[in-house]
This record gives structure tokens, sequence and C-alpha cells, in this order.
């Protein structure tokens, strides 16, 4: 069995000052990961630019922001925002005059999907123009990009594209069926892959979550050139997902979530990391915990994967305010219910020999199965029970801690990164943050 390579120590970064500039691959939204690098930069002086993914009008074009989105979009990062639509994948691309993937797609049913044909010579088409435009609109970014990055100054590039569901009625459905359904609801993830559907789905991942990476890696190229030649550096990081080491039996164990379609792309993104690094460019994807976030709510179970970390807390030295944490856990639990046993549950459902055949790291991404979903759907439905509010969740607290300790594991460790390729594990998260509150 193969291994991950976690990073299992803090590290102390020397390269990044005031002055440098953070570029951020992609739009910030919300709730997420990127908020964690973005603080982390901002804290260490650097100079902020970002991106922007655009805006579809409702016939379906994408425009760049308005004045009212562009003032909002900079006030919410802290930095200049460059206008130019960087929204990524095919979906909504045609050749003139054809229809788009999800048009295509909107043909479909409930009743016909498993058995629908996709013209595959025609959404090789999409995809080409697609990709161009990406292309294209990267190369505007970079050129407008250039003039804002001094000679000499190191810049830290920061991809956060994720995702590529085709936005279509029918798959919404399927996907109610495949993340959430249990019992007569259940749906094979096997039956979406093996579909048209599926496939098209899986091509849309690899263009926005995956192939996104290269075409910064490789549009940005000059700017890297002139900062080395100068005497600075260019760093670029992305967040992977491959699994992550918890606490099982009161050893750091590798799991996962399944089933996590996107998998297949997230793995490819690794592969644009080490082709990258074998050419000399320090570009490493960092694959995260699980965490409660807007876009992986759809995934019932997700979830479960964050209770052990509050024993992490306590394993790896975070003292008073590791306990401080724990209590703070606890108090969003009903009076019928304790922390010990929300754990004890959790543990319990670890252990499992159905969850246990999941935790293959050679055979990921897996498919689910009923026996599969039956456990898990239903541990996270009696554990988010056991909560006084469905609004305030432990979950909710356990993954700002999360995003919090992963700012500086990947700031840092991008300065001069150890591997293109590296887990950030329950284990190293809790050191960071014992480092930060310790």
């Amino acid at each position: 069995m193969s291994k991950p390579t976690a990073l299992r120590n803090l590290s102390k970064q020397t390269l990044f000052k005031k002055g440098d500039v953070f570029v951020l691959f992609g739009e910030l939204f919300g709730r997420g990961y990127a908020n964690g690098l973005v603080n982390e930069a901002r804290a260490a002086g650097l100079t902020l630019i970002g991106m922007t993914v655009g805006r579809r009008e409702a016939d379906g074009s994408l425009r760049p922001l308005n004045a009212e989105e562009l003032a909002t979009a900079e006030a919410n990062f802290g930095g200049k925002i460059i206008n130019v639509p960087l929204m990524a994948g095919f979906d909504m691309d045609s050749p003139a005059g054809t229809p788009t993937p999800t048009a295509m797609v909107n043909e479909m049913t409930l009743k016909s999907w498993q058995e629908d044909k996709l013209d595959w010579a025609h959404i090789e088409a999409c995809r080409q123009v697609g990709v161009a435009r990406f292309k294209a609109a990267v190369a505007q970014a970079m050129a407008q990009l250039d003039a804002l990055i001094p000679d000499g100054a190191n810049a830290f590039f920061a991809h956060t594209m994720a995702g590529g569901l085709v936005k279509a009625k029918v798959f919404l459905a399927i996907a109610n069926r495949i993340y959430k359904g249990r019992g007569d609801r259940f749906m094979s993830s096997q039956a979406l892959l093996e579909s048209d559907l599926g496939k098209l789905n899986l091509m849309n991942f690899d263009e926005v979550t995956a192939n996104t990476f290269g075409h910064l890696i490789e549009g940005s190229a000059a700017i890297r050139a002139r900062l080395e030649k100068t005497g600075g550096a260019a760093r670029y990081t992305a967040y992977g997902y491959h699994g992550t080491e918890i606490l099982i039996d009161g050893q750091y164990q590798w799991q996962t979530y399944t089933n996590y379609t996107q998998g297949y792309a997230k793995k490819r993104l690794e592969d644009i990391a080490r082709a990258a690094w074998e050419k000399g460019v320090r570009a490493t994807v960092f694959n995260c915990p699980e965490i409660r976030t807007n876009s992986s709510d759809i995934f019932v179970g997700v979830e479960l994967s964050l209770f052990p970390l509050i024993t992490a807390l306590s394993r790896e030295g975070c003292g008073a305010w590791g306990e401080a944490q724990y209590k703070a856990c606890a108090a969003l639990l009903r009076e019928d219910a304790s922390l010990e046993t929300l754990l004890g549950n959790i543990h319990r459902y670890n252990v499992q020999p159905t969850m246990a055949g999941f935790r293959n790291f050679d055979a990921w991404p897996m498919n689910n199965t009923p026996e599969l979903a039956e456990l898990m759907i239903g541990t996270s439905e009696d554990i988010t029970a056991m909560h006084k509010e469905r609004t305030a969740l432990i979950t909710d607290l356990l993954s700002a801690l999360v995003i919090e300790a992963t700012g500086p594991l990947m700031f840092n460790e991008a300065a001069a990164p150890s591997a293109p390729v590296l887990w950030l594990n329950h284990d190293v998260i809790a050191k960071q943050l014992a480092a930060l509150h310790g």
C-alpha cells in the first residue's frame, strides 16, 4: 500500500516579506480554505492581488464585475482585483450557434439520464472553446499582473479554483440521491460514472479543479522568469483533497470521504504539481482535511472526520486553550447529550468494518455502497440531532480551526517546500494550533 507524504513538522519561512505579492488565482467567496491563506499573507505584509471568475448574464454570457460588484469584492478581499473573467470549465461554452453542454444535459430527465448519450465530438469542440477562452483570459490577467509586481519581489500564487459540476436540474436531483440518499433513495456513484452525464462531469472537473493550475503556471512563466532573473522567486500552491489522517483507536490513520467524485480531478491536480516540480517550478498541492464549506455541505457525512480533531488538540499539546475548545464544543450540545458520548459514537463509526474497507489509499477514490450510505448518513444525522441548534454545529467551530491552521502551514512551507504533494493531517493541524495559542 502506498502512503501519503505528510507534513509532520512546522516550517519557518524566511522568504516572504513586506513588499512581496500574494496572488489569489480564484475569487474569494464566503467560508473556505482560501481565507486562512489570505489572512496569513495579509499579516506578513504582502500586497494582495486577486482575480475574479466574472458573472453570468441571464443569457449565459460572461462579463467582468460591474463597478459595485468590483468594489464589494475588493473590500471583501482587502486588495486589488484584476477584473478579467476567469470562469473555468466548458459547461457553458460552445462553437457559435451550437448548444452548450449544459443545454444538452438539460434535455435529460430522471428517467432517461442513464441511457442518454452525448455527442462527444461536439463536447470536445465545446471543451476546446472553453479552454481557449480561459487561456486567453489568463494571458490578459497576467499582462495586467506583470505591471503590479516589481523586479526582485517574491510572488506567492495561490490557486483556489475547484468544482465543475454541470449546473443542470437533473444532476442536482441525482447528486442528492448519491451524496444524501440511503435506503430506497440510495443511488450508486458507479452508475453515474458509467453514464455519459458522469463522464461529462469528470471532464469538467478536470478543467476547473486541475487544468487551471497548469494554465496558471504556464501563463505566469514570463513573470516568474523576470522575478528569478532580478533576485526574486515564485511559489505556487493549490488546495487538494485525498483523505486525511485522523485519530482512530489512538493512532493517526488515513481515511477518506466516499464517494468523492472530484477525487479524480484532485489526483490530476497532484500530477500537474509533480510535473512542474520536475521542471524546477516550486508548485505544491496541499491535501487538506475535511471541513464544512458552502460547497462541501452537499456531501453528507464528510464532516464526521472533523470530530477526532478534538482529541488531537489534547494529544499535540494545546493545553488550556485546547481544553477551552473542548468546552466550547460541549456547550453546543443539548443538555441530554455529552461530548464524551458523541466522541464514542464517532469512534464506533470509524472502527466499523464497513468504514475500514474504504481506508484503501491505493483504490481511492472508491464508489459508495448501500451499507456505507446507511452507516455514514445515519451517523451524520444522529450526531447533528445531538446539537442544540442545526445552525450552530461543532463542525463549524472545528472547520474554523482547521482553516486557521492551514493558513500558516501552507504559507510557511511554500517558501521552501519539501515535496510537490503534501498532506496536512490532524497531527500537524493540532501542532500548528498549539503554536498559535499554546
